[in-house]
């Protein structure tokens, strides 16, 4: 087995050079200044000249490197802003030519390398730099600012940009471009508050009338203008515009927006021309975010995030709503991005290509993956892998399962083909980040990791906590803060130690930048693909740094993963769930296809293969690899499985002439002996159900209404509204006290369920004798629903409340008289009584809509869960049958499979009469269950289709692949080592193809040599099994005979003596034509260079049973060997 290829790191020497084209009069007076790192100067000169056949000038080369001891190298970007901002040498646009000699480009480059900055004229004394923004952001500014002026007030805007895109610049742009007037930029993440307004210096504020404004601590002293001074400074006449930036916090912390603090007030008021919400994925889709949003007044909106998967998903922005700019993107221009074109070097070469190795179940867990599945048991789910049990913690802070947790660590610095193995793969992720799902977990693992003898050489920061379990619990200021101060933790770590681990298990996930991370091991079951894929990029940051006397940059960056299903399925999701086309299952095979294959260029996923070794998977692979575990599991349980089966649903729309033909199929539960429906109830209860085309329940209103009248009349609530009368009059003379808006809530809540429905479930109970335990789950997910309805308008009148107060404090604070207090207080109890009254008044509406709604609302959904459950009683009595069959599939493929049988031929490998005997339906029932059909209704005569496709045919013939292979590895019966044997793998069909253990068949041939000693030592003895079914028997008998010293002597050589065995010593009767062709090709299947010296005229098709009932055995025995 050989070590993984990881290599994160690529020696560079980083080169600044100059040269001129004396040949060219366009050049004349201008010098390129260019730079190379993985090149020489002569050959990236060379490859930028040679296709005109221009000749060059050399100037001067350089190494772009820091000349002030610090090490710290930098790009010919960094030394052209420097010449065109700092020094005001002129540039011809879009490319690195510049209108100054080559003695003076030499005087400025070593200033600049130098830092010596005491001769720069600079424009601005902050740091200032023009742009230009490259193709792709101006592709998405374009489009956006298309897409606003098409669509007007209230459009909506989406950049899917993953992140090092130029979000913040491009955005600013789009404003600058449309000249927006007020924009305001709010974030999740108070931390990333710099960034924005370090580019706003740099690029926008320098240039334009816009100033940035905010209240946000985390900028403050730093250049940012209040509201306040903005405000002043338009007072002097100045026409400024602004870019205001808030926290998505901070905004709910005021009491305009829900909160309970007096700020922000003006982002209230003030109508915004866009708002622009950063990090769009974390924690906005949220009522307390979506109110927050609601109360600003804004013309446009755009959402920056690169995970979209949920918005997406759920369809909340069309095609053209949307500016796509993916890690696949970013790599193809990385690859193809043109220096001349372009006009400078590509900003995309620093940027690693992510490889993702993902390993299937580990070794430390071999055991428990192995553990056999009784067939006979049909319900049996087999032990899966899961990373979070793996990980779970005792009470006493210990592994439940440590001593597989040792043995993971061991593998992961021992075993050659995982990514810690070697002391070279050690440097090559010096730096790691390991994510767990629980702070209990990390912290256990912390432990053991200090105490190894390869994980106790690196510094671990447990980046997890505040005393809780999991970093979900914490709120989002929390967070924020523990991020913050596990960032400076790492820093330190990292600079300290020569090799770290990082333990996480949600914090410095997103929006992070740690460059020496080279490194993401998933350790948990994470699912959410927007979540996997964020932490997967934090070892996607570019990073240069000395090793040795060598300068080397991150060229490659590790997802490690141990859970292939998982992980292929997020690789598909991020390849087709971030565009709109083939997002949420939309699109064409092909297409996704296409996406997997282009992703897979870029992002290369490496698996194992079946000997363990890690090789690259394709885009079929990275497809059928999930449904290819599901195989597994279909070949372990026999085929007895569901995955076996598609589109149960399209049955409902057929019952009668599907469920004829499953009548005929036996369940694979009939050693239960559980009631099954027959096919005339079956059929009448299917009909009975409302449903689609596809199968899903689907009431109609008028049935509800129908329902929810025949049980409820006309009854009117009036207990509900004289009780609320009471409570509400009761609560409105608190109006000079403080009202108990919460109390209030909950005594109508608890009116409502009781009076409205308590009432309306048992009368619906008594229709559809629902269990106590279903009522009260119904009960309780009105009254919660009915809660959350009456809180949102509590709250609506809460914060209404909160912003009277404020405004009232603030009128006393201003007042100049009594008279002025006086008039303040009346004019904030009429205003507090205005809204009490509303706040009633909304509640009586309420009240009044639950008392006419909930009688058809609690029909509604009792009659969708009365129905759900009949179709899941029926849906599983169809595949009981469906598995009914799928068990004799194992049967056919012993008898008649080959390496071309496939789900679409299926049926014609075997004969018509065999078929039927076996499964109880004939081939065109089959073909009609398989390929669909026309049909007559037989209840109207009318013509009808079937689709049919009621099974996975990926998963069908992935099964018969791997149940062959099973076959060809289990053929040698010789091989004693060998724990199990085909029939394992062969479920009982009727009670003559029950196979007799391999244990019991061993146990009555050693009785049989005990009382006859010596008996397989003699040539010319012969064996019979009169009514073979597996060929066990015969197979252990030849066994010994092979075996046997004397027989050595007597047939040294090992073919000969077989032949001599099998042609004369053995004889076999099987009663039915598929068990004949399974015993046989048991008995003949070990080596196939012999079978055609084989005599199989020993092995005869006869049911001795029957003729030994008739008492013409020994005729049937004469007839068949003599």
């Amino acid at each position: 087995m050989t070590s993984p290829k990881i290599q994160s790191y690529k020696p560079i020497i980083p080169m600044i050079y100059a040269y001129t084209t004396p040949t060219v009069p366009e050049h004349q007076g201008w010098t390129k200044i260019g730079y190379t790192d993985s090149q020489t100067v002569k050959q990236r000169i060379a490859e930028q000249t040679h296709t005109a056949d221009i000749q060059y000038k050399l100037l001067w080369t350089d190494n772009a490197i820091f000349k002030d001891g610090s090490g710290v190298s930098f790009t010919d970007h960094d030394f052209h802003r420097f010449l065109t901002d700092k020094c005001n040498v002129e540039r011809k646009p879009k490319t690195e030519w510049f209108h100054i000699d080559g003695t003076q480009a030499r005087e400025l480059f070593d200033e600049f390398a130098s830092r010596d900055f005491s001769n720069v004229q600079s424009k601005n004394v902050a740091t200032t730099s023009s742009y230009t923004l490259r193709s792709e952001q101006q592709k998405a500014v374009d489009m956006t600012r298309n897409y606003f002026e098409n669509h007007g007030k209230g459009s909506k805007f989406l950049w899917n940009a993953k992140p090092r895109f130029g979000k913040t610049l491009s955005s600013y742009d789009l404003a600058k471009s449309m000249d927006l007037q007020n924009v305001l930029i709010v974030t999740n993440r108070p931390s990333i508050a710099n960034s924005w307004f370090t580019d706003f210096q740099k690029f926008i504020g320098w240039q334009t009338n816009y100033k940035f404004v905010t209240d946000n601590d985390a900028l403050a002293k730093k250049g940012t203008l209040s509201r306040k001074e903005f405000v002043d400074s338009l007072e002097t006449g100045n026409e400024f515009k602004q870019i205001a930036f808030e926290s998505l916090q901070g905004l709910k912390r005021s009491v305009y927006f829900g909160g309970n603090y007096d700020k922000l007030e003006w982002i209230k008021d003030l109508k915004w021309d866009l708002l622009i919400v950063d990090e769009a994925h974390e924690g906005v889709d949220t009522y307390k975010t979506d109110k927050a949003f609601d109360k600003i007044d804004r013309k446009y909106t755009l959402y920056l995030t690169g995970t979209p998967f949920k918005a997406l998903a759920q369809g909340k922005f069309s095609e053209d709503q949307i500016f796509n700019w993916s890690y696949a993107d970013e790599q193809k221009r990385k690859e193809t991005w043109n220096e001349e074109k372009e006009g400078s070097s590509s900003p995309y070469a620093v940027m690693p290509r992510l490889n993702l190795f993902t390993y299937q179940m580990s070794e430390f867990m071999e055991q428990k993956a192995r553990q056999k599945v009784d067939l006979q048991d049909d319900n049996q789910v087999d032990p899966a892998f899961d990373l979070n049990e793996f990980f779970r913690v005792k009470s006493n802070g210990q592994f439940v399962y440590d001593e597989y947790v040792d043995n993971f660590l061991n593998s992961l610095t021992t075993s050659k083909k995982y990514p810690f193995s070697t002391p070279e793969l050690r440097e090559e992720l010096a730096h790691t980040f390991w994510l767990l799902n629980r702070v209990d977990s990390a912290k256990a693992l912390a432990k053991k990791l200090k105490k190894h003898p390869i994980f106790g050489n690196y510094e671990v920061v447990v980046a997890a906590g505040d005393g809780k379990l999991n970093d979900d619990q914490l709120s989002d200021d929390d967070l924020s803060k523990a991020n913050e101060k596990s960032f400076d933790l790492v820093q330190k770590a990292i600079k300290k130690y020569p090799k770290t681990i990082t333990l996480s298990v949600g914090q410095l996930t997103t929006g992070v930048t740690i460059p020496a991370w080279s490194g993401v091991m998933m350790l948990s079951n994470m699912k959410s693909p927007a979540e996997y894929m964020q932490a997967a990029f934090r070892s996607q940051n570019p990073y240069k740094f000395r090793r040795g006397a060598k300068i080397v940059q991150k060229e490659n960056a590790y997802v490690f993963d141990f859970d292939p299903a998982r992980t292929l399925t997020i690789f598909d999701d991020f390849a087709n769930n971030l565009k709109a086309k083939t997002a949420n299952g939309r699109g064409t095979a092909e297409e996704h296809e296409h996406n997997i294959k282009e992703l897979l260029n870029f992002f290369p996923v490496i698996g194992e293969d079946d000997q363990g070794e890690m090789v690259p998977l394709d885009a079929k692979q990275v497809m059928s690899i999930p449904r290819h575990l599901k195989s597994n599991e279909v070949v372990k349980h026999g085929f007895m499985s569901n995955f076996l089966f598609n589109n149960i649903g399209r049955i409902f729309a057929t019952p009668s002439i599907v469920t004829d033909i499953l009548e005929h199929l036996p369940t694979a539960q009939e050693e239960k002996n559980l009631k099954q429906e027959d096919s005339d109830e079956l059929s009448k209860g299917m009909r009975e159900l409302d449903t689609d085309d596809e199968g899903n329940i689907d009431i109609p209103e008028e049935k509800i209404i129908g329902k929810s009248t025949d049980l409820f009349g006309s009854k009117v609530y009036s207990d509900a509204q004289d009780d609320l009368k009471q409570a509400t009059d009761d609560f409105q003379s608190q109006i000079n006290d403080e009202p108990d808006v919460d109390s209030f809530i909950d005594q109508i809540n608890d009116q409502i369920s009781q009076t409205v429905t308590k009432t309306a479930i048992e009368q619906a109970t008594q229709e559809h004798d629902l269990t106590k335990r279903e009522t009260d789950r119904f009960q309780k997910q009105i009254d919660k629903e009915n809660k959350q309805k009456l809180a949102k308008i509590a709250d609506e009148y809460k914060d209404e409340t909160k912003i009277a107060k404020t405004e009232f404090k603030k009128k006393q604070a201003q007042a100049q008289s009594d008279d002025d207090l006086k008039q303040a207080q009346q004019d904030y109890n009429d205003h507090m009584q205005s809204l009490l009254s509303d706040f009633t008044q909304k509640v009586t509406q309420h009240v009044e809509q639950v008392s006419h709604d909930t009688p058809q609302d609690v029909v509604s959904r009792v009659e969708q869960h009365t129905q759900e459950e009949k179709k899941k009683t029926f849906e599983d009595d169809i595949r009981a049958h469906l598995r009914g069959f799928s068990r004799t599939i194992p049967s056919f493929l012993m008898a008649y499979g080959d390496r071309k049988t496939t789900l679409a031929n299926f049926d014609d490998y075997t004969e018509d009469d065999v078929f039927k005997e076996v499964t109880g339906i004939t081939e065109n029932q089959f073909k009609f269950l398989r390929d669909g059909g026309n049909y007559t209704d037989p209840e109207t005569g009318e013509q009808k289709h079937f689709e049919g496709h009621l099974f996975d045919e990926v998963v069908f013939n992935d099964s018969i692949q791997q149940f062959l292979d099973k076959r060809e590895q289990l053929a040698n019966y010789f091989e004693e080592n060998s724990k199990e044997d085909i029939f394992d793998y062969i479920p009982p069909q009727k009670n003559n193809q029950i196979f007799t253990p391999k244990k019991v068949v061993k146990h009555m041939v050693d009785d049989l040599e005990a009382n006859n000693p010596g008996i397989f030592d003699d040539p010319n003895k012969t064996f019979a099994d009169l009514y073979m079914k597996s060929g066990l028997y015969i197979t252990e008998i030849v066994k010994r005979l092979y075996r046997s010293e004397k027989m050595k002597q007597l047939y040294p050589n090992n073919k000969e003596r077989l032949i001599h065995i099998i042609n004369h010593q053995v004889y076999g009767l099987a009663p039915t034509r598929i068990i004949y062709l399974i015993a046989t090709n048991y008995i003949l299947g070990f080596d196939k260079s012999i079978k055609d010296a084989i005599d199989t005229s020993h092995f005869k098709q006869a049911d001795s049973a029957e003729a030994s009932k008739n008492g013409t055995l020994q005729e049937l025995i004469d007839k068949a060997f003599i």
